[in-house]
């Protein structure tokens, strides 16, 4: 079995800032959930990113469990690289449009 590196870029991390905030605003606790939930799925991208399919030009996408969020990422040779967290509830233009944006230039 192939295995891949998993990299992510510097914007992802306030991605996740972002969602656990909010969510620990409306629960005490439920912000680290988020953040489980976020690290369960980028660690299963990270083992098996090929079973996600291509949603847009070569950008995967993962789906959180428990929580409306969507995690995207390319799969570059040997390695895997989260470009963003995104709500579910965003237009998928502006989604797109971030991910263009955003820099995965070592």
């Amino acid at each position: 079995m192939k295995e891949f590196s998993l990299r992510f870029l510097p914007q992802v991390a306030d991605d996740v800032r972002a969602g656990v905030h909010w969510y620990e605003e409306k629960s005490p606790g439920l912000g680290h959930e988020f953040r489980r939930a976020f690290i369960a799925r980028a660690t299963e991208a990270g083992r098996h990113p090929l079973i996600y399919r291509e949603v847009y030009r070569d950008f995967r996408r993962s789906l959180l469990r428990r929580f409306p969020y969507a995690m995207y990422f390319r799969v570059d040779g040997d390695r895997v690289i989260v470009f963003g967290l995104f709500h579910s509830a965003r237009d998928p233009e502006t989604v797109y449009a971030s991910l263009e944006n955003r820099n995965d230039k070592d």
